[in-house]
């Protein structure tokens, strides 16, 4: 028996679990070569946040088109979710999740950014710059008030924290056409909506916030409605649903000869250096209509699509009967809805957690 309570002992190991949220903290105090934990490791996992598709399951009683506007204003992180109530509609959730001065998320980017950097006066204005829309380099210099010649270093270090991420056109990566945008859907939401209206909100104006706020959600999520329609093509991918294979999706931007005007593309999937789709999101309140479809058409070949190669268009709302005929007779051709995402999407069994219960 002794001996068999030694061999234990010889063969037992203590395990010590290390969690965090703070990513530059973790990577660069517990794991730089100054700390005792250097080299000691035996194992580190980086927890993403959930996509679209996972976060759906929070509030399995809200309409879809609810769920994906939650999700741009704090993307698959559990916590956030976890701050709307599935039986109020979405307004009266943006006023009690982002406009009451005591709720978490009243002040969490602020303060988030004041953890992992010193002085954020110019940090802060870079994201308010990026939040309002500022992609390009010089843009992003002129309405934060940076210098150009410093204004890199502020890029970096926002990328070093994962708040910030550098686009180049998927198709033709050139780094002259680099544009810059928000990684954190919490902090694109809250620096564009919440944080220029603080004054009102802490005045009790919170109300006439959350009227102009549910005002420009339609344009604010556009993006995000791009994001969610790569995320479902990834999804796709795993599930062998897709006809081609892709090993990176992203969009495509840059100077169109034909029309001398600058042109986008909102989905690029390649496979390796190969373009195998391009795609175009639509998420608007009428259905699409068959000129989003021949624009689409006549860009693909900026991207390096050849005439065979799949054009899809995803849209919110649904098409008209017009771009159903194109499609039809293109032939390459091929419309989704985002009720046709969701229900051929494999969603987690539904969870309903809330804090405030």
């Amino acid at each position: 028996m002794q001996a068999a309570i030694d061999a234990h002992r010889e063969n037992s190991r203590l395990y010590l679990i290390l969690c965090g949220s703070s990513l530059s903290f973790m990577k660069e105090q517990l794991l730089d070569r100054k700390s005792p934990l250097y080299g000691r490791r035996t194992a580190q996992i980086e927890l993403k946040p959930f996509d679209f598709f996972e976060s759906f399951a929070f509030h399995p009683d809200l309409d879809a088109m609810v769920k994906a506007q939650i999700y741009g204003m704090v993307g698959g992180i559990p916590l956030y979710l976890m701050q709307f109530d599935q039986h109020c509609d979405l307004k009266e959730n943006i006023a009690e999740v982002f406009l009451d001065p005591g709720s978490i998320l009243f002040e969490e980017p602020s303060n988030l950014l004041n953890q992992e950097v010193s002085k954020p006066a110019a940090y802060n204005a870079i994201i308010a710059a990026l939040a309002q829309g500022a992609t390009q380099h010089n843009l992003i210099a002129q309405k934060s008030g940076i210098e150009p010649s410093a204004l890199d270093y502020y890029l970096k270090e926002l990328v070093r924290i994962g708040l910030v991420k550098r686009e180049t056109p998927i198709s033709g990566r050139s780094g002259r056409k680099a544009l810059w945008y928000l990684s954190d859907p919490l902090f694109a939401f809250w620096y564009r909506f919440i944080r220029p209206r603080r004054s009102l909100i802490e005045r009790g104006l919170g109300e006439n916030v959350a009227v102009r706020i549910m005002e420009g959600l339609a344009t604010y999520m556009g993006p995000v409605f791009e994001t969610i329609c790569r995320q479902w093509l990834w999804r796709e991918l795993s599930a062998n649903r897709l006809e081609f294979e892709m090993t990176e999706v992203g969009r495509w931007w840059g100077n169109d000869p034909m029309t001398k005007s600058q042109a986008e593309i909102d989905i690029v999937a390649v496979d390796d250096d190969t373009t195998v789709l391009v795609g175009e999101c639509k998420w608007r309140n009428e259905p699409t209509d068959a000129s989003e479809l021949t624009k689409l058409d006549s860009r693909a070949s900026l991207a390096g699509a050849s005439s065979a190669i799949p054009r899809w268009l995803f849209s919110r709302s649904g098409f008209t009967s017009g771009c159903e005929e194109l499609a039809r007779s293109m032939g390459n051709a091929r419309l989704i809805r985002f009720e046709d995402m969701l229900s051929n999407s494999a969603k987690p069994e539904a969870i309903t957690p809330n804090l405030k219960q």
